[in-house]
């Protein structure tokens, strides 16, 4: 139905509906009018704005056949809530008067829908901003602070609770939200007893009987959701996606998937080695091994195919083999060895620079490798933050020449290489591209990026505004990553041994909260006796006074700021930030300059605040404490004692001095229409801050940001995007960019989908379906004709890049250089 008729029905049943409960003096009838009331106040609100958006779509479309851009998406998920709505408006009508109608559980379903509808309101109000901000036809803020900035600190304080709740997947194909709802109790049953820091086995039995309460009780599992995903770092993220790497769900998933007969574990050494380039194939480039941050290293890969070809048994390929627990060859019987495939596949997963392996996207790739019939190389590159960039951009393109060089060992003969990836690959996989093109050596014949992000920055658009509901994409979690793989994130990767809080610690963690206790409520009553003895006027009392003043007032200094010679001795384990339910703390230059203490006991107190906050965070009145200079707080570690809050943070109602930004400006929230306030998290605001750094716009990070030189470049790009995806407009945007350019793209778009569909592909049939469109660009590119590159010069290497391929043919290497 069109947005108008949709409107009026859900008009005609709030109207029907409210009649109705105000003859029910029950306190439940008194919800339902409210939230019917609630629901017609927002929708009279969102019917014009859907109507004004609809008129201005195609000016941000790819072309007439792809229409897809962030304000569609974001008015798609309006009317879907608005249709959840009415589907639960009808069905109240029509069971209310039913002795087995359940008014409680209904009342609160239309609550929740209500609390979404509440906050997709307020995102419409900043899509407008965008909207009317944005030069024509751009889709992300062009400026750094600005916009971007205001939705970094609105989203702090935005209640995120309800989209993770009892609305959570409402805007995907129903074939997946069961899906979807598994993921999310898995995760917060992970992130409650990941505080209790047991490993493995004992992490995944307790999550698994703990999970029933967030079975049960989906206003829990949503505020529980909300709470992880603001205050939880990335070791948490890290620790949550790598689940499908453990033996038993990795074994599990290897029954499920296609059985292949090579699946091989490669390390290649990082030796450097040469590569012809390709506009002369008598000179050539040296490729040097990764090196950035940790020093070469080998590179780790894993070999797919369906059948055994010639080369994959070769005694040279099995020296790169590492030794794994599964049999990498198929041997059972003998085996049949096919020739060489024309065609390679090279593979970055994706994870967000920070998670998975080539296992975890083991089970779709296993399917490709069959469907295509054609080997299939993924690279398994070092992850953030240990390895952030260019550390993972290096080995995969190390890799790809190496492949280039060694096809004949993976069974091609590499007449044709196409690189594909997910996410984060689809990014390495435009860079390695533009990499391979600013050597000079042969690029590979076409991409096919899924889902991939080209803007790796904390800049706001249409569809970066769907980060609020999505359960795979929050944009917390988002910021985490990107900021973990660009190196600004200001975490600290801690030895092994100091990744768990042992019984000590748990002591000396509660032992540290007693005497702060302690500390303080002597020093409240200490200061209420000078107080008194300065307030009375009895002789006696004044003498009293003083002879006391000056012991009373140093035992006052001593219980509030100065701590016992012990403490100076550093606690034997540091106690990582989780622990203590701390976000990824964005430490500005004057925070680093402090000396280091126990992050469990530095920030307790600070989130113990954020708790006690009202809904709404009310401020509440700041303490009188004496000052203390940094230079004071320099002089003593921590161990038993917590260290006082600054009086900044003090001063500040709660939460707003965690999401102060670089420039230390306070925070500032949009300007909504008179009489409507999105709600506010119950959980504290996020500890998130908005940076930016110039390494996040390097064209090897950040594609979309690159000159056009350094484009045209690029082979051919196939894009699959999804419509409700968060980077569904890195996708437009970088689609549209090489098209203004001239090369060859396409842009598919898939429908009700989340991001990570390739994941999920073996449990729906519309993810299935989504791989399949995966599948079929990856053919075009293999039956794409050749297309010649065009000249350009680059300006760092100088190497000229000519129109015509090599016409050498004695080399399949050399072959269909520009394609």
């Amino acid at each position: 139905m069109d947005a108008r008729t949709m409107f009026q029905v859900l008009h005609s049943l709030t109207e029907d509906n409210i009649a109705f409960f105000r003859q029910n003096p029950s306190e439940t009838g008194r919800r339902f009018i409210d939230a019917f009331t609630r629901i017609q106040e927002h929708a009279q609100s969102l019917e014009p704005t859907m109507n004004n958006f609809a008129k201005v779509y195609h000016i941000f479309d790819f072309d007439e056949k792809t229409p897809a851009n962030g304000y569609r998406s974001l008015m798609k998920v309006v009317r879907s809530c608005v249709l959840h709505i009415i589907h639960k408006s009808r069905y109240v009508a029509a069971n209310r008067r039913s002795i087995f109608f359940r008014s409680s559980h209904n009342c609160t379903e239309i609550e929740a829908y209500c609390s979404a509808l509440t906050q997709l309101r307020a995102l419409s109000y900043f899509a407008q901003k965008l909207l009317t901000t944005n030069s024509h036809g751009n889709l992300f803020f062009e400026e750094e602070k600005g916009l971007s900035e205001e939705f970094v600190k609105e989203y702090c304080s935005m209640h995120k609770g309800c989209f993770y709740g009892r609305c959570l997947g409402f805007q995907f194909t129903p074939s997946i939200r069961p899906f979807l709802q598994t993921i999310s109790i898995g995760l917060v049953s992970f992130g409650e007893n990941f505080r209790k820091h047991e490993s493995g086995i004992g992490v995944a039995a307790s999550s698994l009987f703990t999970s029933g309460k967030y079975v049960i009780d989906p206003e829990l599992r949503g505020s529980e959701f909300e709470r992880i995903t603001q205050n939880l770092d990335v070791n948490f993220w890290k620790s949550f996606w790598n689940i499908t790497e453990t033996e038993i769900l990795a074994s599990l998933a290897s029954i499920a998937s296609t059985q292949v007969k090579v699946n091989k574990g490669l390390s290649v050494p990082p030796n450097s080695f040469e590569l012809p380039l390709a506009t002369d194939p008598n000179l050539t480039v040296t490729v040097t091994p990764p090196v950035a941050h940790s020093g070469p290293g080998a590179v780790q890969m894993r070999l797919l195919s369906y059948v055994l070809r010639e080369g994959q048994d070769s005694e040279e390929l099995n020296s790169f083999m590492k030794v794994e627990g599964q049999l990498n060859l198929d041997l059972r019987l003998k085996t049949k060895i096919f020739p060489r495939s024309s065609c390679l596949l090279i593979h970055f997963h994706g994870g967000g620079f920070v998670a998975q392996t080539s296992k975890s996207h083991e089970p779709y790739l296993k399917t490709w490798t069959c469907d295509l019939d054609m080997p299939i190389l993924s690279v398994d590159y070092s992850l953030a933050p240990e390895a952030p960039f260019p550390r993972a951009l290096e080995e995969c393109f190390f890799a790809y020449c190496w492949a280039v060089k060694n096809c004949h060992l993976l069974g091609s003969t590499g007449e044709k290489i196409c690189l594909a990836g997910d996410s984060a690959g689809g990014n390495l996989c435009i860079t390695v591209s533009m990499r391979a093109a600013a050597y000079g050596v042969r690029i590979p014949d076409g991409v096919m990026a899924a889902y991939p992000a080209t803007l790796l920055q904390a800049t706001a658009s249409p569809s970066r505004l769907l980060t609020l509901m999505d359960p795979l994409l929050p944009l917390s979690v988002l910021s985490k990553c990107l900021s973990a793989y660009a190196g600004i994130g200001g975490t600290q990767t801690l030895d092994k041994k100091h990744a768990t809080l042992s019984t000590v610690g748990l002591v000396r963690r509660d032992t540290a909260l007693l005497f702060r206790d302690l500390r303080l409520g002597a020093s409240a009553l200490l200061n209420s006796l000078l107080d008194s003895g300065r307030n009375q006027k009895n002789p006696v009392r004044q003498c009293l006074w003083t002879c006391l003043h000056r012991p009373l007032t140093f035992l006052m200094h001593l219980l509030r700021f100065e701590k016992p010679a012990f403490s100076n001795i550093m606690t034997a384990e540091t106690v990582r930030k989780s622990v203590s339910e701390t976000a990824l703390s964005e430490e500005t230059l004057a925070n680093r300059q402090q000396t280091l203490k126990s992050k469990t006991c530095q920030n307790f107190g600070k989130h113990l605040i954020q708790d006690t906050c009202s809904p709404l965070m009310t401020p509440k009145e700041p303490k009188e404490e004496l000052p203390v200079t940094a230079s004071d707080r320099r002089k003593h570690s921590v161990t038993f004692f917590l260290e006082e809050e600054n009086e900044q943070e003090s001063a500040d109602p709660p939460g707003k001095g965690n999401t102060t930004t670089n420039s230390s400006t306070s925070l500032t929230t949009l300007a909504f229409p008179e009489g409507f306030e999105p709600l506010r998290s119950t959980e504290g605001f996020a500890d998130m801050t908005f940076q930016t750094s110039p390494i996040v716009r390097n064209p090897f990070m950040s594609p979309l940001l690159a000159p056009d030189e350094m484009l045209l470049g690029l082979p051919r790009l196939h894009i699959v995007a999804c419509a409700l995806d968060p980077m569904l407009d890195d996708s437009v945007m970088f689609a549209k960019r090489l098209r203004n350019l001239g090369k060859p793209v396409e842009l598919c778009v898939v429908e009700d989908l989340p991001h990570g569909f390739l994941s999920l592909s073996q449990l729906s049939r519309d993810t299935k379906d989504a791989a399949g469109v995966c599948i079929e660009q990856i053919r075009k590119v293999i039956a794409a004709k050749d297309t010649p590159v065009p000249t350009r010069k680059h300006r760092k290497l100088e190497r000229i890049i000519v129109t015509e391929p090599s016409k050498t043919p004695e080399s399949p290497a050399q072959k269909d250089v520009g394609a």
